[in-house]
């Protein structure tokens, strides 16, 4: 059989841009793409196989998705996908991923994360793969002692939400069984906040139920499906009080996972390695706010609201690492990852549903 990639949640917003990327590439038929994913935030029209995202996806690029409907806490469902292809190695998505409803939430928030990569995990080991590209996120490092993060800022301390503490508790894990056993390689790609859309227009985030995440939130009040965002906290200790965070187009997040692929075959390559994926520059709600106006002509109404429970002032990333392990730098601007945030949602303002 052709080697494989399994992409777990490559139904979801970062993975079926990944997907996508991987398929565009010109050595993409020297591959096949598996995805595995349980939709629980991803769209399926009535009587079809594939999410929408997927199907779009194979209508662009003209290759096929191998699709499974599992949930990578389902052991027995994992390895029908590993006995019908021959996975060469997976990149790891699948996870609950809001920081404020982790806080609501924090029992699912372990059974979903940690539970099914430990599950995950015990899968690759029985069918011999061992190499992995891990999902992780900036969360990690908790409250930052110092501005820009690199990768050896302290992690696991002072961790604001169980999301963010089900990430670290996965490095650890990975850490370990790096050490127990030299055949695994496991690439960590801390990434700091996902935004943005695929340039056709025709893939995007497409939240289920009110967004949790900045952009969206934005695009769906500029589209009319909310009424006004809401911005939780200005009086943060940052320029203008609200909360500066380190936006990276997803197109650029979507290739640093194909640069770290390309690791695996590297003479010599083995063990655990986390790298930040981010641009390095942070800004704040309410230059996100003003910049997607500038796309979108309209006007966004917002309301000032207190603290959601997680949150933390500022972060933004030292990629410097991303530089020289990967040879990867995002290049999209903050103007790129609202036009094109803007032409997904305006093109498809109820999001999938309407695609």
């Amino acid at each position: 059989m052709k080697p494989a990639i399994l992409v777990t949640g490559g139904a979801g917003y970062v993975g079926s841009h990944t997907v996508a990327s991987l398929l565009e590439r010109q050595d993409a038929t020297d591959y096949d793409i598996v995805v595995v994913d349980n939709l629980s935030n991803a769209y399926r029209a009535e009587g079809r196989k594939k999410p929408e995202c997927l199907r779009i996806i194979e209508e662009m690029t003209d290759k096929t998705i191998h699709f499974y409907e599992v949930d990578i806490r389902d052991a027995t469902g994992l390895s029908r996908v590993f006995e019908n292809h021959n996975i060469d190695c997976v990149i790891h998505f699948a996870a609950l991923k809001a920081v404020g409803e982790s806080v609501q939430k924090p029992l699912e928030y372990y059974q979903a994360n940690i539970t099914g990569t430990c599950t995950l995990f015990d899968v690759m080991r029985k069918y011999g793969v061992y190499k992995l590209v891990y999902s992780s996120s900036c969360t990690v490092y908790g409250e930052p002692e110092k501005l820009p993060l690199n990768e050896s800022h302290p992690t696991g301390q002072g961790l604001t939400s169980p999301y963010g503490k089900s990430k670290y508790f996965c490095e650890e894990i990975m850490k370990d069984i790096c050490r127990s056993d030299k055949k695994w390689m496991v690439i960590s790609l801390r990434y700091f906040n996902p935004v943005g859309a695929h340039h056709s227009g025709r893939i995007g985030e497409d939240p289920s139920g009110i967004p949790n995440n900045l952009m969206p939130f934005i695009a769906q009040v500029a589209v009319g499906r909310l009424k006004e965002l809401l911005v939780f906290g200005n009086d943060y200790p940052t320029a203008d009080g609200t909360g500066v965070r380190d936006y990276i187009h997803v197109e650029d997040l979507a290739e640093g996972h194909v640069k770290a692929i390309k690791l695996f075959h590297q003479p010599g390559f083995s063990g655990f390695h986390a790298v930040n994926l981010g641009t390095g520059t942070g800004y704040s709600v309410l230059q996100m706010v003003k910049a997607f106006e500038v796309a979108c002509g309209r006007q966004i109404p917002y309301k000032i609201v207190g603290r959601r429970d997680g949150d933390i002032a500022a972060n933004y990333a030292d990629v410097s690492l991303s530089h020289r392990l990967l040879g990867w730098r995002a290049i999209k601007t903050l103007e790129d990852m609202c036009a094109d945030t803007w032409r997904w949602q305006s093109n498809n303002p109820d999001g999938f549903k309407c695609s």
